[in-house]
């Protein structure tokens, strides 16, 4: 790959040591935390619909367990692509402040992405229930999941499309239609879930009593209700109708479209070995019994929540490298890696010290610390917490990193990092330790963590390498 020396980026001198800093300080605030509450209210969207799968009770649940499982998977590859709009948005518009082409061409390739990989994952959801048969669940609960998917597979789509604009608003430094498109499906999910999934609803007319087939149906509406009420607001908003971000929508970019696919597979790859590890350790936590699977649902739970502010900071990352990796800025690339990871490393050194001092608190806000039911969980998920504090810091890090190389455009080696270090290492420690040293549910954890420490270190030394001295040059820039 041809490189760039930093040295030859222009200096950008005559003020105060203190401002440029205080700026991005600002600047990734500003941007940071529409996308943290966006990530907040997208998460509030799942966890209501796991409220109201419960209320219709355990099986359903269970079910709908399975459906979420796959769906998120796939989605996950999804976003993988449509993550692509962010940094490469914001690399043309630090090359040249104002452009118009290359931001209408590079949302028109994200969408272009997303149809061509919802296609083909609608499919194949639409078989989620023989596919669960065939590996062996139980033949009710395949069947309860596969129906309930034919609902929800629908939502992919949309919700694909609100990502890539989402990215390209991100880029523009307009996270804000973002954020109250998504604030606005939240309590329509609740709404609509509660009317078409249950018998009767208070104060509403009586419900349509359709179960699961009704949650999944509110999802699909809030999913689409987000994407209409963005794009619209995109339409009225006069400070971006000189992007015509709709225009001519149609036309087929090979050129681009193959760029996105190249910058975004990778991205893929990575969030699907990081979302496989925590798959695969639910899993492992099932052998060891009831007890550890509902102690480990709650410390993973306490750690997504926490999860949520360093991958907004990591989203922002991605669009500020982006930016001074465009002009050419090094020390404004290098600048905003530093500011966005100090932001990380302190909020989930403070999510941390929280979770180590208090987890009988944290513990109860999930379960019941006066049901005797739950006095053999407490303790386990108090142990577990601690571990999550342990690689908090390490979590937020590597999220942070990954984003702030995305910036770059520089995705295929942190792939290769995720890879080792999550299935190379992660993975069989945690099992030898939770099998073959009998450590049982702390021995996963512990894989958990040594996995997570060793991307985050990698990572780190990727963006120093990239960053100090050489810089790789972005290839065909999109104009």
């Amino acid at each position: 790959m041809p490189a760039l020396d930093l040295a030859g980026f222009p200096a950008r001198e005559g003020a105060p040591l203190h401002r440029p800093w205080l700026r991005e300080l600002r600047a990734t605030l500003a941007l940071s935390g529409p996308l943290v509450l966006i990530n907040l209210a997208q998460h509030g969207l799942i966890m209501a619909d796991v409220v109201m799968l419960g209320r219709l009770g355990a099986e359903q649940l269970a079910a709908a367990t399975l459906a979420h499982g796959l769906y998120f998977i796939l989605f996950i590859g999804g976003i993988g692509l449509t993550s692509t709009v962010a940094p490469l948005i914001a690399e043309a518009l630090g090359r040249e402040a104002g452009a118009t082409d290359p931001v209408r061409r590079t949302l028109r390739a994200g969408f272009w992405a997303a149809t061509l990989i919802a296609a083909p994952m609608m499919v194949l959801l639409w078989y989620t229930g023989p596919l669960l048969a065939a590996i062996g669940e139980p033949p009710a609960l395949a069947e309860a999941a596969g129906a309930y998917m034919r609902v929800l597979q629908w939502a992919m789509w949309p919700a694909l499309l609100f990502m890539a604009l989402r990215g390209a608003l991100a880029a523009l430094e307009r996270p804000g239609w973002a954020l109250a498109a998504s604030l606005a499906a939240l309590p329509l999910n609740v709404a609509l879930g509660v009317w078409l999934a249950f018998p009767a609803s208070g104060g509403l007319p009586a419900g349509r009593d359709l179960g699961m087939a009704g949650v999944g149906l509110a999802t699909v509406a809030a999913a689409s209700f987000s994407l209409v009420l963005l794009v619209a607001v995109v339409l009225c908003d006069a400070r971006l109708h000189r992007y015509r971000l709709f225009h001519r929508l149609w036309r087929f970019d090979a050129a681009l479209l193959a760029r996105v696919f190249r910058l975004g597979l990778p991205i893929v790859a990575t969030g699907l070995a990081e979302a496989g590890l925590f798959e695969a350790a639910a899993l492992g936590m099932g052998l060891f019994g009831a007890t550890q699977l509902a102690a480990h649902a709650v410390a993973i739970q306490i750690a997504a929540f926490c999860f949520m502010v360093p991958n907004g900071v990591a989203q922002a990352a991605t669009v500020r490298v982006g930016l001074a990796y465009g002009r050419r800025d090094g020390a404004g690339v290098r600048r905003a890696g530093l500011v966005a990871v100090g932001l990380a490393f302190v909020f989930m050194v403070l999510c941390a010290t929280t979770q180590l001092a208090v987890p009988g608190f944290l513990t109860g806000l999930f379960l019941d610390p006066a049901a005797p039911a739950n006095a053999g969980v407490l303790p386990v998920a108090a142990a577990f917490i601690g571990f999550a504090a342990l690689f908090a810091v390490a979590d937020g890090v590597q999220s942070v990193c990954l984003g702030m190389l995305r910036g770059l455009q520089d995705t295929k080696v942190p792939m290769w990092v995720a890879l080792g270090g999550y299935w190379g290492l992660g993975v069989p420690l945690g099992a030898w330790l939770a099998w073959g040293a009998g450590m049982e549910g702390y021995g996963i954890w512990t894989g958990f963590c040594a996995g997570l420490f060793a991307v985050a270190a990698l990572l780190v030394l990727r963006w120093r390498r990239l960053t100090t001295g050489l810089l790789p040059r972005p290839a065909a820039a999109v104009r």
